[in-house]
């Protein structure tokens, strides 16, 4: 193996690390999001997503960035989330073609009770990660990043 088969398993190595701490957060917060909110992780996504914005409302592709989905299924997510009454859709007043997305006062009570079982899943799923030796580094250097950095979304 050359010089620059090695970078690339190296890379792969790398991928296929993050892709399993991933997964496994993943798989935790769903279980605790599912059993105690009725809501999926995407679901919550979106919903965080939307509390932190000015206003708490979002374009529909801003909002398909932030939750890692595709524009048409971002549309029905938000169908689902719009008929349990956690969201609603408003047109743009600039842009009569644009469509914002809007947490409402049930999405944003929803959110609030949830929030704490999130953030304690996931620390208990960052903690079980610390224990497997190829996960630990990953998780360090969540711990190590700037409070202040911006999610991308």
């Amino acid at each position: 193996m050359g010089i620059r088969d090695d970078a690339v398993e190296i890379r792969a190595q790398g991928w296929r690390t993050l892709a399993a701490l991933h997964g496994l957060i993943e798989a935790t917060l769903e279980r605790e999001l599912q059993a105690d909110y009725d809501l999926s992780v995407v679901e919550y996504t979106v919903l965080d997503a939307l509390s932190r914005q000015d206003g708490w409302h979002m374009r529909m592709q801003q909002l398909a960035r932030a939750a890692v989905l595709s524009s048409s299924a971002t549309t029905r997510l938000v169908n689902r989330l719009e008929d349990r009454g956690l969201l609603t859709r408003i047109l743009c007043q600039d842009d009569r073609r644009g469509i914002y997305t809007e947490l409402t006062g049930q999405g944003w009570e929803l959110l609030t009770r949830a929030r704490p079982a999130h953030d304690a899943a996931l620390a208990r799923a960052l903690a079980e990660a610390e224990q497997t030796p190829e996960l630990a580094p990953l998780v360090d250097v969540l711990h190590h990043l700037p409070a202040h950095s911006k999610a991308v979304l």
